[in-house]
Parts: C-alpha cells; sequence; structure tokens
C-alpha cells in the first residue's frame, strides 16, 4: 500500500510539473507579440509581478511559518536571489539566441545544475532511471539546439554568431539560477515548510528585487494594449499558475527530477516556435523532440513495487530522498 502511495504521489508531483512545462513553453512565443518590449523588462513583468502575486496569495501561510522561514533565512535568500537573475538572463538569452536555442539551453542543461547541486549539498545519489532519462533529454535539447543553431547565422556569420554565443552563455546563467532556486525551494519544503509558504516567500521577495528593473526598462509595456496584455499574461499563467503548479510538484518529487520533466518546456516552445512565431525546424530538431518525450516517459512510466524494493535493497541511498519528499506530500497546501 505504502508502494502505490509513494506511485501515486510521484505521479501527481510528475503531472504539476509538466502542466507548469507546457504553460512556460508558451512564454517566448507570447514575447514575439510585444517587439518593442525589451527581454529584461519581459523578464522583470513575468516574474517580478508573477513573485508579487504568489507572495500576496500565500500571506496567510507565510504569516503563519514566519519563524520556521527565518530560520532557513539563507536558503530563502539565495533562493530569492535566483529568481531574480534567471528572468533576465532566460529572456535576453532568447532574445539574442531565438526562442528555441534560448529555451533549449536554459532549461536543458538545469537537470545537470541541478544534480551536481543536490549531489554536493545533500549528498544525494542520482538513479539509474533518472540518468537514463537526463542522458535521453541532454540529447535531445542538444538536437534541438543545433537545428536552431543552423539558421542563426547572417551573409557574413559573424554579428549573428556573436548573439547566439552570447545568448547560450546567457541560457548556461538561467539553468544556473533555475536549479537553484528550485532547490531552495524543495529545501525548504522538506524541512516542514508548506508549498504555497515556501514557493510565496521565495518569489516574493525575487519579485521585490525585480521592481527596480521593470520601473527601469518597463514603460514599453504601458504603450500599448497588446504590449500590457502580453506583460499581464506572462505575470498570471506560465509565472503565477505555472509556479504555482511547480511548487505542488516540488512537494512531490526532488528537485533534479523536476527540472529534467521540465525539459518538456523547451519541446514546447521548438513546436509553437515553428508553429506561430515562423521558425523553421530541422528533422535533426524533430528528432530532438522525440528523445525529450522519451525522457519524459523513461520518469514518468511507474516502476513496479517489487522491482523497486529489490533495488532499494541494492541501493538504499538511491530512494532516501524520494521517501522524504513522499512523506511531505500532505503539507502542499
Amino acid at each position: 500500500m505504502k508502494g502505490i502511495d509513494h506511485g501515486r504521489s510521484a505521479g501527481i508531483g510528475a503531472l504539476c510539473v509538466l502542466a507548469a512545462s507546457v504553460l512556460w513553453g508558451t512564454t517566448g512565443t507570447a514575447a514575439t507579440f510585444a517587439p518593442d518590449v525589451g527581454p529584461l523588462a519581459i523578464g522583470a513583468v513575468a516574474m517580478g509581478l508573477g513573485g508579487l502575486l504568489q507572495a500576496l496569495v500565500a500571506a496567510p501561510q507565510i504569516a503563519r511559518h514566519a519563524s520556521r522561514l527565518r530560520d532557513q533565512r539563507g536558503t530563502v535568500l539565495l533562493g530569492a536571489a535566483s529568481v531574480a537573475v534567471y528572468p533576465l538572463a532566460f529572456y535576453s538569452s532568447m532574445h539574442l539566441a531565438g526562442v528555441a536555442v534560448g529555451t533549449v539551453v536554459s532549461i536543458g542543461t538545469a537537470p545537470l545544475a541541478s544534480a551536481l547541486v543536490e549531489r554536493v549539498v545533500d549528498g544525494r545519489r542520482l538513479t539509474r532511471r533518472w540518468t537514463l532519462a537526463a542522458t535521453l533529454g541532454l540529447l535531445g535539447t542538444a538536437l534541438l539546439c543545433i537545428a536552431e543553431a543552423a539558421h542563426a547565422t547572417d551573409g557574413t556569420g559573424h554579428t549573428s554568431m556573436a548573439s547566439t554565443l552570447l545568448g547560450i552563455a546567457l541560457g548556461l546563467i538561467a539553468a544556473a539560477t533555475y536549479a537553484l532556486y528550485s532547490w531552495a525551494a524543495h529545501r525548504l519544503i522538506t524541512q516542514g515548510i508548506p508549498s504555497r509558504a515556501a514557493m510565496g516567500t521565495v518569489f516574493g521577495l525575487g519579485g521585490l528585487l525585480l521592481l527596480p528593473v521593470l520601473l527601469a526598462t518597463g514603460a514599453p509595456l504601458l504603450a500599448s494594449w497588446p504590449n500590457s496584455t502580453v506583460g499581464t499574461y506572462m505575470a498570471l499563467v506560465p509565472m503565477f499558475a505555472g509556479y504555482v503548479l511547480f511548487g505542488w510538484g516540488l512537494a512531490h518529487v526532488a528537485a533534479s527530477t523536476a527540472t529534467t520533466l521540465s525539459l518538456l518546456e523547451p519541446a514546447i516552445a521548438a513546436v509553437l516556435a515553428v508553429l506561430v512565431v515562423g521558425e523553421r525546424l530541422l528533422s535533426t530538431g524533430w528528432m530532438g523532440i522525440a528523445l525529450v518525450i522519451a525522457c519524459l516517459a523513461v520518469l514518468t512510466t511507474p516502476t513496479p513495487t517489487r522491482r523497486r524494493s529489490r533495488e532499494k535493497l541494492r541501493n538504499p541511498a538511491d530512494y532516501d530522498s524520494e521517501a522524504g519528499v513522499t512523506s511531505l506530500a500532505s503539507q502542499a497546501d
């Protein structure tokens, strides 16, 4: 019965993260409908207002757990700083390297960064299933990146390639900060803080840090209704609703698993870039999307209980953190 409950809990967590990834996958395409708004303004309004809204909705829970949050102030501040840096790097990466490449690099390398954080800080071993899934996902995102980079060069190849390389570098920064705030939120949840309070605090403080950027760069958001609509959509749907779902997911699965499941986002972004934005995707890119889907299938397919028990006897450390996460499912209010 415990195995069934664990599988159901992990399945709910996976579905929450996948739903969030679908919403996040729309952000790059949505941003193209406000071409006059710079990437810093887009990132600041999306994560800034979205984060503040999370904090407002979660205010009662934050107040109830204020003492616990103060005890974990280092983790909270690390997560908040990462929340503030992530959208600025992410949207700048997409602006410079293209929607598909920016998303692929930012999200595609996050599982490795997340696994490194968990290994170094928490001493968590990586399961064979996660390693297989991450390998498939990273290979898929690499193929997507190669396919889209083929369109990056202009006639001379210099200016566009330089922008692409800078965009890739910013994408790596986005991946690192994504991994850090995912780990920070997960760490707070494992310390007994409900997901809503944990996410509201981390993202609310991150939103406050982004307000100066929004004030300095956000004037174009008020210049027209399309721009305002895009800003409102970004804050309410992918950022607010998406990260509420992501917080619920983090209460059921480890941060490294959540960031790996998030590899659905670049696949969604790439498909939307083709269907809506008009970008081209070579056969290599479609192969990459297929590998990302295979990665998600490996992570979300239930493991037979008997097999899990045998593997746990051989490698108990691989399952320690998973059991800890599952026991916290009731705290994800």
